[in-house]
């Protein structure tokens, strides 16, 4: 994975329902190897991740220099990394790949690290310009506008289609 992915894995995970199993492995689908080992056990760990994600991406969304400085660094302190080198499990044709944290540890070690290193990537390459927190009013996700004209406003097209529906129909009445 690289800095892109792991700034994914924090997006993801910071919008999911923190206090299920089955919604953190959904939001963990493109990762399979923590995804299908998660636990009830693992939710203490990304429960409290995500939360702090969050915090960090409402002082990003708010322009927040100081909280975004202070709550990252926090993430990262709590949730360091420790680089693996690893070949795959092929020794006939090595798949040569680092993992952030320890893989015979628990799945939310890695996982955590992960999306604190992430965030703090996607910080360092975007600035606080470009994070979102979608218009829907029924919808709390956070979002990285990448746009050319940085007018994002909904976390998804589904987000958007809804809103958008709903107000055409409100103005057909």
């Amino acid at each position: 994975m690289d800095n892109a992915s792991y700034l994914d894995v924090a997006l993801r995970l910071a919008n999911a329902p923190g206090d299920d199993v089955e919604a953190v492995r959904s939001a963990l689908h493109d990762e399979p190897w923590w995804a299908d080992r998660i636990t009830a056990s693992d939710l203490v760990i990304l429960g409290a991740v995500a939360a702090a994600l969050r915090r960090v991406l409402a002082a990003a969304v708010a322009a927040d220099r100081d909280r975004v400085l202070r709550e990252t660094n926090a993430l990262l302190a709590a949730h360091p990394l420790r680089p693996r080198l690893s070949a795959g499990h092929d020794e006939a044709a090595p798949h040569w790949h680092v993992h952030v944290a320890d893989p015979a540890e628990s799945p939310a070690t890695e996982v955590a690290a992960a999306a604190s290193w992430g965030l703090a990537q996607g910080i360092v390459r975007y600035g606080l310009t470009r994070w979102g927190h979608c218009a829907a009013e029924d919808c709390a996700n956070y979002f990285l506008d990448t746009s050319t004209n940085q007018a994002k406003r909904f976390c998804s097209a589904r987000c958007a289609n809804r809103v958008h529906v709903a107000a055409f129909r409100s103005r057909r009445r």
